[in-house]
Parts: C-alpha cells; structure tokens; sequence
C-alpha cells in the first residue's frame, strides 16, 4: 500500500480514495530540509493526475512533532541582491501546487515555525491533545512573515498576533486551538490520524468535481489577502533579519521553558 521515499512517506487507499502523505524525518522532529521539500512539491504534483485518490490526508512521524519548519542545517542558497531572496518552503504547500483536492492535516506534538506553510494551505485541521502550535521567529531575530499572514488567515487576528510576537516563550494548546477555531476537532492522544482519515473518507464518497471546486471556492475566499500579503514579505524579512551568525547565537543561547496557554 502505497510507496515510501527518502523523507516523505505516500500510502494511497483505492478502496477509500484517501492518501496518507507523512513527513518522516521524527529523528528531525519532521523539520523540511530540501529534499524533503522537493519531495512534498513532487507529490502534491502527482496527486492532482491520480483520479483514484479523492482526499489527502497530511500527519507527520512519531509523537514529538507533526513538523518543526526549515531544518536549521539546510544549506539555502540566496542571491547576493536585496531584490531577490529565496525563501525554501514559499511552494512546499498544496495549494502552492495547484492542488485543489482536499488535505486535511492530522496533527500531534509540536507544529511550529514553516509548519504554518503546510497547516495554512490545509482545508482544515484535526489534533491530539498532545499538538501545541508557535512560531519562535522573533525569539531568534527574524520576522515571521509568510507564516504569520498564513497564520492570520486561519485565527483571530490577536491570536496570531500573540504566536508571533512571543516567539518559543510560549505555546498556543490543542484544547486552546479548538477553542478560537484552528483546530477542528480535537481526540485523544494518538487519535488524529485516523480521525482526519475517517472524515477525509467521507469527504472522498462525494462527487469529486463539487468537492473541488468547493475547495477553489474556499481558497479563493482568502486568496487575494494572502497575495497582497506575501508580496510585503520578502522586504520586511530583508529588513527585519538579524544576520545568520547573529541567529544562531541566538538559537544556541535560547532558554529552555515555555509557557502552555
């Protein structure tokens, strides 16, 4: 069932009409590096020609982390310009891709950082009591740009705000989550994976074009928000940045603890 590569695992239900994609690097706490990431854009590719898969459903490996972002050791090349500046995750997602099947992402453990690339371009979510969501770019002197307009999409304003700005000192719970709506349904430990197939089950029962196209319709709802957005990033990450031996001091010099809320 289904075929395993490098760091991305793909498991396709013909029966069901539900595909599994894990991000397997658990000994990484699921962090993108780049293979990784050209693996999730290749299969979101190939998902959109596969008539047979109907609905997708997104987790990550292991119990720690459905994913912690960019691997900090990803080596990431950058133009020598303020004009142009690559940012690795920016088309990891599935809507970047042009897939407009439904994913739905099950989450447990830690989300946090460019996870917001991949939960910010799912149709919804489900978690465990075990997932918390942050964002620790200010903590380390960066702007958290893409991920906090993604973010301000899918929460009330304030709540994105908060994540943002209080870095890795503190953690947005599951139970909190569900509550301001980012989290649609919430299980026990261990139980989002197959809650979010069993609703992405239903979802693939359905006729497969109004499905699509509702899920168009949604996307579009935010799309041009997102847009403008995005096109602000890119100078305000260039502005905002510390450089990269400045971060990682940082990084290295972070406290452990954080405050659950």
């Amino acid at each position: 069932m289904g075929a395993v590569v490098k760091t991305l695992g793909v498991a396709a239900d013909k029966d069901t009409g539900v595909a599994v994609v894990t991000l397997d690097r658990p000994h990484r706490l699921n962090a993108i590096d780049l293979t990784m990431r050209d693996e999730l854009i290749e299969t979101w590719r190939e998902l959109r020609f596969d008539t047979t898969v109907r609905a997708i459903v997104l987790t990550g490996a292991g119990d720690r982390a459905f994913c912690t972002g960019l691997d900090r050791d990803a080596e990431v090349p950058q133009p020598e310009s303020p004009y142009m500046a690559d940012d690795p995750l920016l088309h990891v997602g599935p809507k970047s891709n042009d897939l407009w099947k439904p994913v739905i992402s099950a989450v447990r453990g830690m989300a946090c950082g460019g996870a917001f690339y991949l939960l910010g371009e799912s149709d919804f979510l489900v978690a465990d009591t075990t997932a918390s969501f942050f964002d620790p770019h200010t903590t380390y002197g960066m702007v958290s740009a893409y991920e906090s307009v993604l973010m301000a999409l899918s929460m009330p304003h304030g709540e994105a705000a908060r994540m943002a700005l209080t870095g890795s000192a503190e953690r947005l719970s599951a139970e909190r989550a569900h509550s301001i709506g980012l989290v649609t349904e919430l299980t026990e430990p261990g139980g989002a994976l197959a809650a979010a197939i069993a609703v992405a089950s239903v979802i693939a029962g359905h006729p497969p074009e109004g499905v699509q196209g509702t899920v168009r319709a949604l996307w579009a709802a935010k799309e041009a928000a997102l847009r403008q957005g995005f096109a602000q990033a890119p100078h305000l990450v260039s502005l905002g940045n510390l450089p990269l031996d400045r971060q990682a001091d940082l990084f290295h010099a972070r406290r452990p603890g954080f405050r659950l809320r």
